[in-house]
């Protein structure tokens, strides 16, 4: 299946300094574009892949799970090293479980983590129906497009595709175990008034890293697609200004030129 239009990848050369952005599940890069592009606009190298089966119809993703998600992650942060001095990494939602498991997996590697209302477990019925219920029904009502901002929306599956909700359920398990492996600085960005992901997912993961550079922001005009909402431009700088902070000189003023996609994005 063709790709959905705006769900395409974007990647952007810059400096040698790196950033690897990861989507939220069933969404796409477009949840994470406008975040991709700030950074790139300000000189930083940018990757942002599409996550397997993700930006394409739901079918597609009931046949992948998080070893399909956690390995692509994985490669475009080895590609991002073989290029960049220094590397962070930054997710939305599932996306920010998927950012902790690298920075707990490569350790120095990574060099500070940038979390928007990161998920960490299943909650509800969901927790204790998944394994039998996926196999009665294939799809539930999608998650996307939790926005509080009118006319602002989220590109992502109107169903939620069972077999990947069970995968995605193991693998939190696999990421919460992980986390008193994550020492680096980390800066978490949470929407108190969040309708996908409760507050609990972000105290459970600061209770739990071992970081000691921790920076909590609460972004209280916005829902949980916070990168599209109100208070995106406030996440875009506040993450600029942590990237700064551990990588003086990394951080360069706006570059114009960047408005044309086909200079920043690729396949």
């Amino acid at each position: 299946m063709p790709v959905l239009p705006g769900a395409e990848p974007f990647r952007h050369e810059g400096g040698e300094t790196g950033v690897l952005l990861c989507h939220g599940f069933t969404g796409s890069p477009q949840s994470l574009r406008p975040w991709a592009r700030y950074l790139a606009e300000r000189g930083l190298t940018v990757s942002l892949p599409l996550l397997p089966g993700h930006g394409t119809r739901w079918e597609d993703m009931q046949v992948t799970g998080w070893q399909d998600w956690y390995a692509e992650v994985d490669r475009e942060l080895r590609a991002l090293r073989e290029r960049c001095a220094r590397v962070f990494v930054a997710g939305l939602s599932m996306g920010g479980a998927l950012a902790l498991r690298l920075a707990a997996k490569h350790g120095d590697a990574v060099e500070g983590v940038v979390l928007v209302n990161p998920a960490n477990r299943m909650h509800g019925v969901a927790q204790h129906a998944l394994p039998v219920l996926r196999h009665l029904v294939p799809a539930t009502k999608g998650i996307a497009s939790d926005i509080a901002k009118p006319l602002s929306t989220e590109l992502g599956y109107d169903r939620v595709p069972l077999h990947s909700a069970h995968s995605l359920r193991a693998f939190f398990r696999l990421a919460d175990g992980d986390l008193p492996q994550v020492t680096q600085p980390l800066l978490l960005l949470r929407s108190p008034q969040d309708h996908v992901v409760p507050p609990a997912d972000s105290a459970r993961i600061l209770g739990r890293v071992s970081s000691t550079d921790v920076t909590e922001i609460l972004l209280e005009h916005s829902y949980h697609v916070a990168t599209l909402d109100h208070d995106a431009d406030r996440i875009f700088a506040e993450s600029v200004a942590f990237i700064g902070r551990l990588a003086p000189g990394s951080v360069g003023e706006p570059e114009t030129g960047l408005g044309k996609e086909g200079t920043a994005a690729g396949g």
